[in-house]
């Protein structure tokens, strides 16, 4: 199913914020945005921009996801524990929740999609980007698994386990974009 990293080798959370602060990520680069478009683009196309309210989930040091939606009209919340610590926004219920290459950063996965599936409301979605492991590839030369802040690898198995457990419909697109539905 999953792949976690041994507790022993968790990051620090001054390396691991230090590790985020590498990422030179600007929210203006037309590629950076491509790069997060299947998450925006589902968000247009599912989302009427003045009556949802979504939650950027790890939005990190340059969040991206919320300075787009938030250009076309959209009303978006942050909450990143090293960027956006502001817990009072986790009081609140939305009706899509983003988390681009976070879910993977998650110490303890089932706590994390607790909290995420009692923050969206009924049909909510949660829109996840990850890169998924697949058994063909020789995991120890696999590069996702290399960046030390990636303490647990999901699977397409692992995938459908969390759509299970949580009561979630979801999808996988393109291997690296999941949505999960709220039911």
């Amino acid at each position: 199913m999953g792949i976690y990293m041994d507790k022993a080798y968790y990051p620090s959370p001054a390396q691991e914020k230090n590790r985020y602060l590498e990422h030179h990520n600007n929210v203006d680069d037309p590629g950076y945005r491509n790069f997060v478009s299947p998450i925006t683009r589902f968000v247009f196309d599912h989302y009427d921009r003045n009556k949802a309210l979504g939650l950027d989930f790890g939005s990190g040091s340059a969040p991206v996801i919320s300075k787009v939606l938030l250009e076309n009209g959209f009303k978006v919340h942050q909450f990143d524990p090293f960027f956006s610590p502001e817990s009072d926004v986790l009081n609140l219920k939305f009706d899509f929740i983003t988390c681009c290459e976070v879910i993977e950063h998650f110490h303890d996965p089932a706590k994390e999609f607790e909290l995420l599936k009692n923050l969206l409301k009924p049909s909510g979605t949660l829109l996840c980007m990850t890169q998924l492991y697949y058994d063909q590839y020789p995991f120890k030369n696999w590069y996702y698994r290399r960046d030390p802040t990636h303490t647990f690898i999901f699977s397409h198995e692992t995938i459908e386990y969390v759509a299970n457990k949580f009561n979630f419909d979801h999808t996988v697109t393109n291997n690296r974009f999941i949505t999960f539905v709220n039911r």
